[in-house]
């Protein structure tokens, strides 16, 4: 039977992060995983954890100044990208979660490519405790992301080799991006850290679209996932009534 961790990044946002986690326990999530709580005190977050007994998974790096995506690919930027780093890394210590997501940021060249591997690897050996995740973003969400496929976050990780070091296998960017979502589950499983899913092309709830999440489910399932899925889709009005998808999937 899947599992499934609330995105409060997109759910539940009209409330604050320490209620929206007694509202995915309410509704029956499996766990949570946030965007940017970084400035709710993290004893707050860590209470409310507590309270109602759902792990966080992860939570991203700050992705910058306005405009920025991210600043771990940004040559120039080294120090400042691993302020941020380290800053992450505590946040997620201080709650308890089990991830960080490294935001790249909007680069390209060799130059983007050799600040990001120092500051993954900065990152990895930072935390061993702690999986580090890499997550290719779709160009017409995030034009000009430096990483945009899966094949070159398997490249990256495989050339870092910090066991660590794991791609994020959103669903929604991964078929935007290079579809074939099935054989690449299959042939990346041992590099995958977290999953997410969404409806395509609209990012709304996994219940419609151009992939089918009980297919997506079943994959899941033959490769050995027994983790929670991150739903990571934007709901259409208030979030419990976008929840009718979870029975049909998680049965």
């Amino acid at each position: 039977m899947t599992r499934f961790s609330a995105n409060l990044g997109f759910l539940w946002t009209d409330r604050p992060l320490p209620d929206a986690i007694r509202a995915a326990a309410a509704a029956g999530f499996d766990a949570v995983e946030c965007h940017w709580p970084h400035d709710v005190p993290p004893r707050n977050v860590a209470d409310a954890l507590a309270e109602t007994g759902l792990p966080m998974l992860g939570l991203n790096t700050r992705r910058g100044g306005p405009g920025e995506n991210g600043l771990a690919a940004l040559p120039g930027r080294e120090a400042e990208a691993r302020a941020e780093i380290d800053a992450t890394l505590a946040y997620a210590r201080a709650i308890g979660a089990g991830a960080v997501h490294v935001m790249a940021g909007v680069a390209r060249g060799a130059g983007a490519e050799a600040a990001f591997r120092a500051n993954l690897a900065h990152a990895c050996d930072s935390a061993p405790d702690l999986t580090i995740l890499i997550e290719p973003l779709n160009p017409r969400d995030a034009p000009g992301y430096f990483l945009s496929g899966s094949d070159q976050a398997a490249a990256l990780i495989e050339a870092l080799g910090r066991p660590n070091l794991k791609l994020m296998f959103d669903c929604y960017h991964l078929q935007i991006v290079d579809g074939d979502i099935t054989r690449r589950l299959h042939d990346m499983a041992g590099l995958i850290g977290h999953v997410q899913i969404a409806a395509v092309p609209d990012r709304g709830p996994p219940d419609h679209g151009e992939l089918d999440y009980r297919h997506v489910c079943a994959v899941l399932d033959d490769i050995g996932w027994t983790r929670p899925v991150g739903a990571e889709y934007r709901p259409p009005g208030l979030t419990e009534e976008s929840l009718g998808w979870m029975a049909r999937l998680g049965g």
